[in-house]
């Protein structure tokens, strides 16, 4: 139940008014007692990335704006240990077509080649069609998690934590209001 206590702890996240630079941009999305310790990443092309200033804890924060298929205004926090799996999804989210898409991430999970994140780490995106619009999203990725494991439903039905894609590397702690 740890990783349940944290989340709580995390909701009360804020966002800078507006950004100035870069690296204060792809910090709007982390959570302020981790801000000043985090590593800032810039994505390339060929979703490498060049590390733009090393942090002192986990999180790792970047900005993805624009990128193909992402929305104009996008900034993500994460743990470093998920760098991999963010440069997967970062490619198959460039994949335009929807029905192709979904096709290419079962194929990884079946295969067993979609990479897992780290059990317990968050995932917060703030994004959207610009930055005073944008909206706080924010999961805990439990890759394996099933109902059976944690006793959490996999719908929304109950108001509370949910998880969402169970019993897959993606599936994650959904949480109600982010």
């Amino acid at each position: 139940m740890k990783p349940i206590a944290l989340v709580f702890g995390l909701l009360t996240l804020s966002t800078s008014a507006f950004a100035q630079n870069p690296m204060e941009t792809a910090l709007l999305a982390a959570p302020p007692n981790l801000k000043d310790g985090a590593t800032i990443i810039k994505w390339k092309a060929d979703y490498t990335y060049d590390t733009l200033k090393k942090g002192t804890n986990r999180l790792v924060c970047f900005d993805i704006s624009g990128m193909p298929g992402q929305l104009p205004f996008s900034v993500e926090c994460t743990s470093i240990a998920n760098l991999d799996r963010v440069a997967q999804n970062l490619k198959f989210e460039a994949e335009p077509d929807r029905t192709k898409r979904k096709a290419l991430l079962d194929e990884a999970e079946a295969k067993g080649t979609r990479v897992k994140p780290e059990m317990g780490s968050l995932w917060i995106h703030f994004r959207g069609q610009d930055q005073a619009s944008a909206r706080r999203h924010m999961t805990v990725a439990m890759p394996g998690a099933t109902t059976a494991s944690l006793g959490l439903p996999t719908d929304n039905k109950q108001g509370g934590l949910w998880i969402m894609d169970a019993g897959t590397s993606t599936a994650h702690l959904m949480i109600p209001g982010q």
